[in-house]
C-alpha cells in the first residue's frame, strides 16, 4: 500500500519562505508523475504544482514565480520549495499522484502564513 508522509510546514510571515517535503513508499516512485496539493479551510482540495518523470514541471498561476516543485527519486521524497509566501497560501498541503491520484492520502503538513 503506499504511504505519504508530508512535512515542513509551519507558521511563517508574509513573505517569508517554506520547504515542504513528502517521502513516498509502497510504490515505485520513479515511475510517477507526482503533484502537490493544497486545501484551504471551506475550500476544495486543488492543484498547485505537477513535476512529471522528465521535470517538465507544472504550476498554477496563483503560485507560479514563487513555488518551485523538485523531486529526488533516490530518495522518493517530492519537494516544495514556497517562496514569497502570502495570507492566501495558508492551507494543508499534501502530495500525491498525478493527474490520477492514489485513494489513500498523507495527513498534510499545515501552513500557516500571517500578514
Amino acid at each position: 500500500q503506499v504511504q505519504l508522509v508530508e512535512s515542513g510546514g509551519g507558521l511563517v510571515q508574509a513573505g517569508g519562505s517554506l520547504r515542504l517535503s513528502c517521502v513516498v513508499s509502497g510504490t515505485n516512485f520513479i515511475l510517477y508523475t507526482m503533484g502537490w496539493y493544497r486545501q484551504a479551510p471551506g475550500k476544495q482540495r486543488e492543484l498547485v504544482a505537477v513535476i512529471p518523470r522528465n521535470e517538465n514541471t507544472y504550476y498554477a498561476d496563483s503560485v507560479k514565480g514563487r513555488f518551485t516543485i523538485s523531486r529526488d527519486n533516490a530518495k522518493n521524497t517530492v519537494y516544495l520549495q514556497m517562496d514569497s509566501l502570502k495570507p492566501e497560501d495558508t492551507a494543508v498541503y499534501y502530495c500525491n499522484r498525478n493527474p490520477t491520484t492514489w485513494a489513500n492520502w498523507g495527513q498534510g503538513t499545515q501552513v500557516t502564513v500571517s500578514s
